[in-house]
């Protein structure tokens, strides 16, 4: 498993070319690493559950029981699901650059609610727009 601060490079970096459904996977694998660090950090086990047929939603389902905050990135995991279907389906279709771009957006979203709730106890209130994740930015 990649550090968190890997992936929040590899999601900065150029996707893989050529193959969208290779790119999506990517996409969704990077989601799912972040999940698995919540967990780690939280002296728990990543499930290799499915929910709905997806891991990323079973891990985020177990990330979230004891922390209601937690729940604020549900939607985010469920739109990481979505646009992946959405390009694996048809990779062919001319809106799937737009697509993986919108992908590579959430994932990133992800990241930085997750990588901040690590760093700032509370913060799924605010998620990624926190003012302790911006003023760490800058």
């Amino acid at each position: 498993m990649r550090s968190v601060a890997d992936i929040g490079k590899a999601l900065d970096a150029p996707l893989p070319e050529g193959d969208p459904a290779a790119a999506a996977l990517f996409l969704l694998n990077s989601g799912e690493e972040i999940l698995e660090h919540w967990l780690s950090a939280h002296d728990k086990i990543p499930t290799d559950e499915l929910k709905e047929g997806f891991r990323i939603l079973a891990l985020h389902r177990q990330g979230a029981k004891g922390d209601p905050s937690f729940n604020a990135c549900r939607e985010t995991a469920r739109e990481l699901v979505y646009h992946y279907n959405l390009i694996v389906l048809n990779p062919d279709h001319e809106d799937t650059p737009n697509r993986l771009a919108m992908m590579r957006l959430v994932a990133n979203h992800l990241y930085l609610f997750v990588s901040g709730k690590m760093e700032v106890a509370g913060l799924g209130e605010f998620c990624c727009s926190s003012k302790p994740i911006r003023l760490n930015s800058v």
